[in-house]
């Protein structure tokens, strides 16, 4: 693929590394803005995907609200009350822990890590950030009958189901598919495609993806963690539906209809909120300062900043 620079890693005065991806803005007619790399070819949304999986689960009957079904859409930190969270939907439908094939996993926040570790715990599928989107995927298993010995399965209604949604919402068909980290299906398709599924999330006035919107931004420390880039994204914009995935994705959709998406070429994620928050002002979003660069740090303290590329800045 042919990416672009569209990040700067300055130390001081002098600039140390760069990165490339691609990059795009749309605005609420569904054009254009902001057009950098290769938006439109095909790519792995990874995580940020999960709200579209989650809106397929609500498509097929998933009576999920709240935190809860901001949890399903979920790259959790694994902090107490997001483990606390899978538990309560596995309980409300009959399952247990041990119906969970996420991979076993320590958990992502670094104070829940710590804690986590200081208890004398291990890695566990619950613990995994992707427990949460596993919990519902059961959850909807059962309200439907299916099986859920092979819910991972491509094949498993559940998957087809889910394949249906995004290609209603990016306006595309599959370019790629694969198996994510969490052992789930992986259904590539282009920035501009994610971007249009999280325009249309975010815009809706009713029905489930309304219902997707509002439990995410009402949520946000479910769908990331207390301190997270992401949860910071969602309260400091109104109605914004964001979310961070694996390999330098993020993808945001706001209540006016624009949409953001982009991926860091390298698969870093230091770069891809600086690149997002860049796009998001191409469309005169205020995004939040405190995302706007991403900290270089020299012996402990702050000497320099990652920065959109010259190319990015309004």
């Amino acid at each position: 693929m042919a990416h672009e620079l569209v990040a700067e890693v300055w130390r001081g005065e002098f600039l140390e590394s760069v990165h490339h991806g691609s990059v795009i803005a749309l605005d609420a007619t569904g054009r254009e803005v902001l057009a950098v790399g290769r938006p439109h070819d095909t790519t792995y949304p990874r995580s940020s995907n999960k709200p579209v999986q989650a809106l397929a689960m609500l498509r097929q009957g998933l009576d999920l609200s709240g935190e809860l079904l901001a949890l399903a859409c979920a790259s959790h930190s694994g902090e107490d009350f997001h483990v606390d969270g899978v538990r309560r939907v596995l309980d409300a439908h009959g399952l247990t822990e041990a119906d969970l094939q996420c991979t076993p996993d320590l958990p992502i926040g670094e104070d829940s890590l710590k804690a986590h570790l200081a208890a004398g715990r291990s890695k566990a599928p619950i613990y995994m950030n992707c427990s949460g989107k596993h919990a519902a995927m059961l959850a909807t298993c059962v309200v439907n009958g299916w099986s859920t010995h092979d819910y991972l399965d491509p094949a498993h209604p559940l998957q087809r189901a889910i394949r249906a949604t995004l290609e209603d919402l990016a306006g595309e068909r599959i370019g790629a598919e694969g198996v994510d980290g969490c052992g789930a299906p992986l259904l590539g398709i282009s920035l501009a495609g994610l971007a249009r599924a999280f325009g249309a999330l975010a815009r809706a006035t009713a029905g489930p993806e309304r219902r997707i919107a509002d439990a995410m931004n009402r949520h946000p420390e479910w769908v990331g963690g207390t301190n997270r880039d992401v949860t910071k994204l969602m309260r400091a914009i109104p109605g914004a539906v964001a979310k961070d995935g694996a390999e330098g994705v993020y993808a945001i959709g706001l209540p006016t209809g624009e949409a953001v998406a982009c991926k860091i070429a390298d698969g870093s994620s230091r770069a891809r909120a600086v690149v997002l928050v860049a796009a998001l002002r191409r469309l005169g979003v205020d995004a939040p300062d405190e995302l706007a660069t991403f900290p270089v740090l020299g012996h402990g303290r702050v000497v320099g900043a990652v920065r959109p590329s010259p190319a990015l800045v309004v």
